[in-house]
């Protein structure tokens, strides 16, 4: 029965003539974030000791084979690039789980993942509350709105503020790939000094350019406090 229920709320979503009401809309944002993280759980799992730090090293958080952490959550950081990104002559770690996957097509699993391999870094500003759940984002360098379900952003997040996050769109609404940062233009500031001269442009070239996430988040990173640190030593892995 209740993946009967499951099943109906999300092709009431699906039907565009439909309108879901607030517990239908956060009943399918549950199912779909909870497959999400099951993706990523075996991600991470897939990313290899080595990549890790050479990520965290990028982003301020290594010392050679030491991890440098104020807090376990700005891992965050490291496994968002790790997973979504690589450089040119590499495969991301996210299309090498999709091919090596066997969930049936069409399935959930199947939708999400391939959501997620699409997902996309933004910067977006809070334009309204969506009538039925969530919100009303504007894509600031795309020029484009999203419909943006989370439950704590929505709670939390007024009308204006501004956020860095990666998002993918398994439904008519989008999901944030897990981290946010409130974002304000000092942060913007640090991280166009780190980007190459030839992409230290406000246009879409530099949205897209797997760089341009890594220096927003080193800028978070180095606007907080870091004089509490907790020392990881990896040497031995």
């Amino acid at each position: 029965m209740a993946a009967a229920v499951a099943r109906s709320r999300e092709v009431a979503l699906n039907n565009d003539n439909a309108v879901p009401s607030r517990e239908e809309v956060f009943a399918c944002y549950q199912q779909l974030r909870a497959i999400s993280k099951r993706h990523n759980d075996k991600l991470t799992q897939l990313i290899s000791t080595g990549s890790l730090l050479q990520q965290a090293r990028r982003l301020g958080l290594a010392r050679g084979k030491t991890l440098l952490l104020e807090d376990m959550d700005e891992l965050a950081y490291v496994f968002d690039l790790a997973i979504h990104t690589a450089p040119p002559s590499r495969t991301r770690v996210i299309d090498r789980y999709a091919q090596a996957a066997k969930f049936a097509p069409g399935s959930d699993e199947a939708r999400v993942l391939e959501a997620m391999q699409a997902a996309q870094f933004a910067i977006l500003e809070v334009v309204r509350r969506h009538e039925t759940a969530g919100l009303i984002m504007l894509d600031v360098y795309r020029d484009i709105e999203v419909w943006l379900v989370d439950i704590g952003l929505e709670a939390s997040l007024r009308d204006g503020e501004i956020l860095a996050t990666r998002l993918y769109t398994p439904d008519r609404f989008s999901i944030t790939a897990g981290v946010c940062i409130p974002f304000d233009l000092d942060i913007l500031d640090s991280a166009l000094e780190r980007m190459p001269q030839r992409l230290l442009k406000r246009d879409r070239s530099v949205i897209d350019d797997r760089r341009f996430a890594e220096a927003i988040y080193r800028g978070a990173l180095d606007a907080g406090l870091m004089d509490k640190l907790t020392f990881l030593d990896l040497s031995a892995a």
